[in-house]
């Protein structure tokens, strides 16, 4: 049953954010700034289907254990591709409340996101063995989740200064992501109910999605 339900919930989410990514790249119109969501919604789903393919043909077949390789590739992937989602987002975030200059904050979104990718990188993350230490899972989050926060930050507050209603719960959209992501990768590997965490995470980033979406259909006309 966890292997029908979870594949079925994988394959409507892959779907549902590259489709949307897709039709915003289309119908943005020109607007960069919609154009850059549809890039950063393809990104999204296609990062995280290196990882929720290869899961969802191990759940449907032999077992989690005969994958470990291609899920530890997966996560690989994912956890780069989900840090090129996090500087899409801030260009977003540029472009909508027509912010210029501020090149120390831009510095900063570049150094968080070049720390995570290279401790990503590190052999000491042992992404294909199936005992991946912990330590470098934290030590690979701890860049993320202050790129994460500074993003929380700039949406609230922008999104409060200028009344924009549209993106008024972006911010919040984020928080849900990192507060679901951030017990699983402390405690999944003993406590395994708590993987199922990454269900609220996956709706939270549709969420992030669907703003875009309908931001872009109600100013893009």
């Amino acid at each position: 049953m966890q292997a029908i339900m979870e594949t079925l919930f994988d394959v409507v989410y892959l779907t549902s954010v590259i489709t949307i990514g897709c039709l915003m790249i289309r119908g943005s119109k020109g607007n960069r700034q919609f154009r850059l969501f549809g890039w950063m919604a393809v990104i999204l789903g296609a990062g995280d289907a290196f990882h929720l393919v290869p899961r969802a043909l191990a759940l449907c077949t032999t077992g989690l254990e005969n994958y470990t390789v291609a899920l530890g590739l997966g996560k690989w992937i994912t956890s780069v591709t989900m840090t090129i989602f996090y500087v899409l987002l801030y260009y977003v975030w540029r472009q909508r409340y027509q912010v210029h200059g501020q090149n120390n904050l831009t510095a900063v979104v570049y150094l968080l996101s070049a720390l995570r990718i290279i401790l990503c990188m590190m052999p000491q993350n042992e992404w294909l063995s199936a005992d991946a230490p912990l330590s470098w899972g934290i030590y690979r989050n701890i860049p993320f989740a202050l790129l994460g926060l500074l993003i929380i930050a700039l949406f609230y507050r922008n999104a409060k200064q200028h009344n924009d209603r549209a993106f008024c719960w972006m911010w919040l959209t984020i928080v849900l992501s990192f507060a679901f992501y951030i017990p699983v990768v402390l405690w999944a590997d003993t406590i395994p109910m708590i993987g199922m965490l990454m269900i609220p995470k996956t709706c939270a980033y549709v969420w992030t999605v669907l703003i875009g979406y309908f931001a872009m259909k109600q100013e893009c006309k």
